[in-house]
């Protein structure tokens, strides 16, 4: 485990011992990883890192409501089809326009097919309909995808399959069943002053830890969306480019924006206990 701690440490990302638990898991026992937490705690940015750290090609599918078979595993060309048909026609040659060729490759597909070490990433898979996610694990758990009139298409490399959840609606038990867990919260401070360190290294570690502090705080007050990690980062490179090299009241108000992005939330801000 501590070469997976390593190799996500320079690609950047900081990793407790229960996400490399689970990775090492995943690696060893070819199981999917489900990985659920609040927005912004860098569930989408951990496979993105671990692909890049292994050096696995990378598939994403974003989900969103009303997401279909065709286009997460791929759809027929219908106008090069009409077309071929057309001029097979003219020429009285017959053409065959079920075959791959004629087949648009859509990411769970490709990834399958795919001749080097791939990871996938299922983001959000809250989003999509219980229709599509019992596809998604029927293809994952069988490692086979059928296409229609094409024919069954078997998984030729070792897949790292990453879905994220936020948790909108409850998935499938089967998805559950079938998946490594992994839960990750919002970092503790010790952590967070870590990771802005490790992204933005020209940083002063007295500004780090104000910003730091400051996030923490604004996270536990009734506010609609709680700053993401990213926001905290961005907030440090922000103060820096403004030549700010402490965070005080005036700062913060004309800075929040960075980090708080509707107005309900920056109206809360007003009541904010800033000592400093």
């Amino acid at each position: 485990m501590d070469r997976i701690r390593e190799s996500l440490r320079r690609e950047g990302y900081i990793a407790d011992d229960n996400i490399l638990v689970v990775i090492f898991l995943a690696f060893n026992l070819k199981k999917p990883i489900l990985v659920e937490g609040p927005p912004g705690t860098g569930k989408t940015e951990l496979a993105k890192k671990v692909a890049s750290a292994f050096n696995l090609d990378f598939f994403r599918i974003q989900c969103y409501e009303g997401i279909t078979f065709e286009q997460i595993v791929g759809e027929w060309n219908y106008q090069k089809q009409l077309l071929t048909l057309e001029k097979a026609r003219i020429t009285g040659v017959d053409e065959d326009v079920f075959k791959e060729e004629f087949f648009i490759k859509r990411p769970l597909l490709s990834a399958f097919i795919n001749d080097r070490p791939s990871l996938i990433l299922i983001d959000e898979i809250d989003k999509a309909d219980e229709e599509v996610e019992s596809f998604l694990l029927q293809a994952l758990g069988e490692k086979q995808i059928t296409v229609n009139d094409l024919g069954t298409f078997e998984l030729e490399n070792d897949l790292m399959v990453f879905l994220t959840s936020n948790s909108q609606r409850n998935l499938l038990d089967e998805t559950r069943d079938r998946c490594l867990y992994l839960y990750i919260d919002y970092p503790s401070p010790e952590k967070e002053m870590e990771i802005v360190k490790t992204q933005v290294p020209s940083a002063p570690s007295k500004l780090i830890e104000e910003v730091v502090k400051v996030i923490q705080e604004i996270r536990r007050l009734d506010i609609m969306k709680k700053p993401s990690i990213r926001a905290t980062v961005d907030w440090v490179k922000t103060l820096i480019t403004l030549g700010r090299d402490r965070l005080d009241r005036k700062t913060l108000e004309d800075t929040i924006g960075v980090v708080l992005k509707n107005q309900h939330d920056k109206e809360r801000m007003k009541s904010f206990d800033f000592r400093r």
